[in-house]
């Protein structure tokens, strides 16, 4: 008798990464649902809070109406207000032209650009049908360019939206093309509505991938259905070391029905230390200043009251 076939293509262990970067979003994401507004002081002492925990990139603000995301309105002092430390990038997302226009004047060193797959919901967020805003931010995307800006452009509903349900992976795939041509420092899909799970991460990511060349990918998970973590893991196994996070697990989007926080730094972090991936972030120092925030904002939040474990 032969031996039964062996699939060895079923036995090869994902490659994972030695190392992660997550970038901080909780001081733009976490905070523009907020309906108490959090002082500038206070603002600038979490943002510092993190940079001192490890954190070497945090979205601070955004440069968008103050009328409608009043928690972003001090955003242009923030520029001249932070402390430039080493190796750490302090970046601000742009939704259109008179944004990014903004960010230059207020001497932003780093922006993302960004624009939603989702008609719907680019109407929502920005005033403008999907396809002019891309447009736009493509246009963007290369004066950030060519003004020397470090700039990440991002994809939102990538993986589908509250307002349309699914979206079609190909046009996802053209619109990454588009952004990929004007070389952006860093490529990010985002997960806005919290619909991913890990078999479409990976089949997101075999379309894009292959189409980046040296330019890398970042993840932004929302945990909307709890699959956040395990989007994480399946996105390390195709490649992906570039994560957005945020303090206690904050956020989402105000022009979202239904949405949910982004994925819990710390909890990305301690995943991490688990599965021996080294951040560089201190958990404990991130959990401090995710307990000083809860603590202004007098909102319970179970991340802070779980237990997390030494490591």
């Amino acid at each position: 008798m032969f031996p039964p076939e062996h699939n060895t293509d079923q036995d090869v262990e994902p490659t994972l990464p030695a190392t992660v970067t997550l970038m901080e979003v909780g001081p733009r994401d976490g905070l523009q649902s907020e309906k108490k507004i959090v002082p500038t002081p206070l603002k600038i002492d979490i943002i510092s809070g993190l940079a001192a925990a490890g954190v070497r990139m945090i979205q601070v603000g955004s440069f968008v109406s103050p009328r409608l995301v009043p928690q972003m309105a001090d955003t242009e002092r923030l520029p001249a207000l932070l402390e430039p430390l080493a190796g750490v990038t302090y970046n601000y997302l742009v939704l259109s032209r008179s944004g990014f226009e903004r960010a230059l004047r207020y001497g932003a060193g780093s922006v993302e650009i960004s624009a939603s797959a989702s008609d719907t919901h680019s109407r929502e967020n920005t005033g403008m049908p999907g396809v002019k805003a891309i447009g736009e931010a493509v246009e963007t995307l290369e004066s950030a360019k060519a003004g020397g800006l470090h700039a990440r452009a991002s994809i939102q509903c990538a993986f589908g939206c509250a307002y349309e349900g699914s979206i079609d992976p190909e046009f996802v795939l053209a619109t990454a093309r588009e952004f990929i041509a004007g070389s952006p420092d860093i490529l990010v899909l985002a997960d806005t509505t919290g619909m991913a799970t890990p078999d479409t991460v990976k089949a997101m990511l075999n379309r894009v991938l292959p189409e980046a060349g040296g330019i890398p990918l970042a993840m932004h998970f929302h945990d909307t259905r709890g699959f956040g973590l395990a989007n994480v893991v399946a996105a390390m196994e195709c490649g992906v070391t570039h994560f957005d996070t945020a303090l206690s697990g904050m956020g989402g989007c105000p022009f979202v029905p239904g949405a949910a926080g982004n994925i819990s730094t710390e909890k990305t972090a301690q995943l991490m230390t688990k599965m021996n991936i080294k951040t560089g972030i201190d958990m404990h120092g991130v959990l401090r200043c995710a307990e000083r925030l809860r603590s202004y904002l007098a909102s319970p939040n179970k991340e802070l009251t779980s237990r997390m474990e030494d490591t």
